[in-house]
């Protein structure tokens, strides 16, 4: 019986996927399994995932022939996982040795759907450490209680995938695929609805999983279109936040922080090609138009002077037909 499936996607890392297949090594069990997933690279990353399912015991690797992006990829795992807990790990990152033993045993003497973990951001020679902004740890709780306040970081804001362990009952229930196709913000409509959906969790105070910010090849480094899918999926969470049995206290949540990552984006236009920054305008124009008028009326009160200012700028933004045509 596999008692863990590892889920890595991978595309063009060449530079990175060494350290991350050596950290997987350090991590074998017999019952632990380690699904590859090359997503149509183009640099050396094949050969090197080649080797690794010759060299690490449990390594599979699954290829695509067309690249569908890091959901897809994860869903490629998923499709595949036999384990009774599932883990993820990015193609660029690493975790320390026997990282993946002491989470499962940790997380199953808890009993609970899923854990939250703390991890190390790496940028370049510089480590922080970034924890779970959730105050109670190695407690079991509803989910519920990690998406609010309003106004304050939660458990729901810190959507890494890889940033936990989840059991198999979630992926029968259909609560661990993302939505197909997002090149960005993929994590989000999904950290919301485990939250919405699971039945417990739990943060525990542990580290070992180490995050490589700052790759140069990393979506969240280019201002190219792809990055304009957080409003997809941002639109995905308030839509089926307003169909949740608590929307009237979840809504308010939802869309401020829907207005802080357009907020977000818009201070940092000028690293968007020409035609994305005006993409990103009259989208966000169009996104603000879409959200419940008065819960967006009540964030824009609640924010700061400069983020609320240029929001309600960016909603009297007039859209023309082509643009609603183009979106």
């Amino acid at each position: 019986m596999v008692k863990l499936s590892v889920i890595v996607p991978f595309f063009n890392v060449q530079a990175y996927a060494p350290d991350t297949l050596r950290s997987l090594r350090a991590n074998i069990r017999e019952d632990f399994e380690f699904i590859l997933v090359d997503d149509c690279s183009t640099d050396g990353t094949a050969d090197l995932l080649r080797r690794a399912q010759e060299d690490i015991p449990g390594a599979v690797v699954h290829r695509h022939e067309r690249n569908g992006g890091l959901a897809t990829a994860r869903n490629t795992g998923l499709d595949r996982a036999r384990g009774e807990y599932l883990a993820f790990l990015d193609g660029d990152d690493w975790v320390a040795p026997g990282y993946f033993a002491e989470l499962l045993a940790r997380t199953e003497s808890l009993g609970c759907d899923f854990v939250r973990t703390d991890h190390v951001q790496v940028e370049r020679a510089h480590r922080t450490v970034r924890r779970v902004p959730h105050g109670r740890r190695g407690t079991v709780t509803d989910p519920r209680t990690g998406i609010l306040p309003a106004d304050r970081s939660t458990s729901v804001d810190y959507p890494y995938a890889w940033a936990g362990l989840y059991h198999r009952r979630l992926l029968d229930r259909g609560l661990l695929h993302f939505t197909d196709g997002l090149r960005t913000a993929e994590d989000r409509p999904w950290i919301w609805r485990l939250h919405r959906q699971a039945d417990s969790f739990a943060v525990l105070g542990m580290l070992g999983v180490f995050y490589r910010r700052g790759v140069t090849s990393s979506l969240t480094q280019i201002g190219d279109v792809r990055q304009l899918d957080f409003i997809r999926a941002f639109d995905q969470v308030v839509e089926e936040t307003t169909e949740d049995r608590d929307a009237d206290a979840l809504l308010p949540k939802a869309v401020r922080t829907y207005c802080a990552i357009i907020s977000h984006h818009m201070g940092a236009i000028e690293r968007f090609e020409p035609a994305v920054a005006r993409q990103l305008k009259s989208r966000s124009s169009q996104a603000l138009g879409r959200m419940p008028q008065a819960v967006l009326d009540a964030a824009l009160d609640s924010m700061d002077v400069e983020r609320a200012t240029l929001l309600r700028r960016l909603r009297r933004r007039p859209v023309t037909a082509r643009e609603v045509a183009a979106a």
